[in-house]
């Protein structure tokens, strides 16, 4: 037996349950610091603890034994060092093999080719700006249409997307490259304490390094570069507000104060409202790009009676925009959006279509979606059309 695959297994299963250790310790009959060891992988379970658990969590012995197969190509930095690391890899993983499994259950795989896109970049002396705009064009966007559902938008050209929540702003996101299994995907950290703007620009920039710097995905690189982050930056503020439709809602609302002004390109493009000053000052100096930043704040405080906080993100969009299953944020982003405005739709789709079709039941529809039974059978009862 694989101590860290059962680890990994029992925190996962678990964790979908919504069970504490000490309420799974108990319903297994174990003891607490028993349970523990096995949750740390530092003990081997006996075939009746196995079985015990088992019954506790009301899935197959094999949920637990099941191997967790590694990932190699992904890119997964941080700014600090994440204790989670492992553990939010193990879950992508998972994540992974339930996608590919409800694909090939139900028949209905999409296949993301980026190659297009690595062509178009090697065979054209490009920038990054222009790389946004190639690909907003493959992606079916007019040229001044804004992105009303990033989510949607990857996930109609095979990109999946994935949601998580890590209790930090040192880690925004992940992804995995199409040399990978399953891949490519996009895995965003929905932390309720970041605005859903920051959601989808993570998700964006994620879109830029899988375009950009595909010899960047390896497991084993842990520190950030900072060239390629701004360059996944750039991308991703030129995919989400493409210049001339910036200059055009710029320029027409040159009668607003500053800060005025800021929050309606703001609001128009769903982004936040550090995305539209990184763009007004893209080309400035850094003296006066620093004047600017600093000048913003002191106007919003005078404006509005309070600081701009790390992630305050005033006129705010709703989460509609990024939504999966029923989250919140309670980010402060000035008139800001909700996580109706990120909405994975994929995953949902192919379990009803595999519940609907026999191909599994409503209890693995409910470990795939990370929902207790109760929900589950809420969620099925709700399903119209």
């Amino acid at each position: 037996m694989n101590n860290q695959a059962i680890a990994h297994n029992l925190k996962r299963l678990r964790s979908n349950a919504r069970y504490n250790q000490s309420d799974l310790a108990e319903k297994a009959g174990m003891s607490l610091s028993g349970y523990q060891k096995l949750e740390r992988g530092k003990a081997t379970p006996r075939a009746e603890s196995i079985k015990a658990l088992a019954q506790a969590l009301q899935v197959p012995i094999q949920e637990i034994l099941a191997e967790v197969k590694p990932l190699k190509h992904i890119r997964f930095r941080s700014l600090k060092r994440l204790k989670t690391r492992e553990q939010i890899i193990s879950d992508v993983v998972t994540w992974l093999y339930d996608f590919n499994s409800l694909e090939e259950l139900t028949q209905d795989k999409q296949v993301a080719d980026l190659h297009e896109f690595y062509a178009y970049k090697e065979s054209n002396t490009c920038g990054i700006p222009e790389l946004a705009n190639y690909c907003r064009s493959k992606f079916g966007l007019g040229p001044k249409e804004p992105v009303l559902d990033i989510c949607g938008l990857l996930e109609a050209r095979g990109i999946k997307v994935r949601s998580i929540e890590v209790e930090t702003d040192s880690f925004l996101g992940l992804s995995v490259s199409e040399q990978e299994k399953g891949g490519p995907a996009v895995i965003v950290n929905t932390w309720k304490r970041l605005p859903v703007e920051t959601w989808i620009f993570s998700a964006a920039h994620e879109l830029g390094h899988l375009l950009m710097h595909l010899n960047a995905y390896d497991i084993d690189q842990t520190t950030e570069i900072e060239e390629q982050e701004a360059e996944a930056d750039q991308f991703a503020s030129h995919f989400l507000m493409p210049q001339d439709a910036f200059e055009r809602e710029w320029n027409e609302a040159a009668g607003l104060s500053f800060v005025d002004r800021v929050l309606k390109v703001k609001k128009v493009f769903k982004v936040s409202w550090r995305t539209v000053l990184y763009r007004y000052a893209e080309d400035m100096p850094s003296e006066k790009k620093n004047k600017l930043w600093m000048n913003f704040n002191i106007e919003f405080k005078h404006r509005y009676r309070k600081s701009l906080q790390k992630h305050t993100e005033p006129v705010g969009i709703e989460s509609d925009h990024y939504r999966i299953n029923h989250r919140y944020t309670t980010a402060s982003e000035p008139f800001n959006l909700d996580v109706f405005d990120f909405t994975e739709d994929r995953l949902p789709f192919l379990v009803r279509k595999a519940v609907e079709s026999g191909n599994i039941s409503l209890s693995r529809g409910a470990e795939i979606l990370r929902l207790q039974n109760k929900e589950m059978r809420q969620l099925a009862s709700s399903w119209v059309g």
